[in-house]
């Protein structure tokens, strides 16, 4: 059974190995290092023991579809759809 990533359940130092080993990506990868800085103020609450990472992980999802949908041209349609 997997251990608890909660909070409450984790030192300060596993919270840091849980969110490494989450995002171990490599370095093989073209503007991995500005990707990962901002990944990294991201997962910096949940490391400071001030939020759970899904609460994390639901900002950031939130903060993504707000982007995309100011960033989608407009169809000119009201439908939300596009069409």
């Amino acid at each position: 059974m997997a251990k608890s990533t909660l909070i409450k359940d984790t030192t300060r130092e596993e919270r840091i190995r849980i969110v490494q080993g989450a995002l171990s990506w490599g370095d093989d990868c073209d503007g991995v290092s500005t990707l990962m800085n901002s990944v990294d103020a991201m997962y910096q609450p949940y490391i400071d023991g001030e939020l759970e990472l899904f609460e994390c992980n639901m900002r950031g999802a939130a903060r993504s579809y707000v982007q995309s949908e100011h960033d989608r041209p407009s169809t000119g349609s009201s439908c939300m759809m596009g069409y």
